[in-house]
């Protein structure tokens, strides 16, 4: 069993300090989905939302907050990513649409936080432009699909099905 990184010898919190660790390229893939009514979904897919295109929106705010994760969770390290791309998948027979975030830089810590951040951000902002539709909509599961890079090297979900993956180019 591991050991909590981000407490010191007291129990209390602490920034992990990453300087003697080694650099190397680092990736993670993430997920969340939103489900909705019918109405909302048929507005979503056709970008008649009455606020603009919910995606391209979504797309963007995944991305910013992939880039601010370090000012959003506490003891996160500020990361220089040099990849951020957030994707959807529209499920018509779900009135659902699931998006995926992929995150990579050369570093000394992961990207964990950043890829669950942006596929939390585009959830909450599928949300937030269609909530006047459908107050109702459901997010989640919000999961870490992938990660590599680092001393423990590549871990992936055991239960992540890889061929229904949105990025299919790693």
């Amino acid at each position: 069993m591991g050991k909590l990184t981000h407490l010191n010898s007291r129990g209390e919190a602490n920034m992990l300090d990453v300087m003697d660790k080694a650099v190397t390229d680092r990736s993670a893939r993430a997920e969340s989905a939103v489900s909705m009514s019918a109405e909302a979904f048929a507005l979503l897919v056709d970008g008649s939302h009455r606020k603009g295109d919910a995606l391209a929106v979504a797309r963007i705010a995944g991305i910013q907050a992939a880039k601010k994760t370090a000012e959003l969770i506490p003891l996160c390290h500020p990361l220089a990513l040099t990849k951020v791309e957030v994707q959807f998948e529209l499920l018509p027979n779900e009135n659902r649409v699931r998006m995926e975030s992929y995150c990579r830089l050369a570093g000394r810590t992961g990207v964990e936080m950043e890829a669950l951040t942006a596929a939390m951000a585009a959830a909450l902002t599928i949300y937030d432009m269609c909530k006047a539709v459908d107050p109702a909509m459901c997010i989640g599961p919000t999961r870490l699909l992938k990660k590599s890079g680092g001393k423990r090297g590549e871990w992936r979900r055991e239960d992540a099905n890889e061929a229904g993956s949105i990025r299919r180019d790693e």
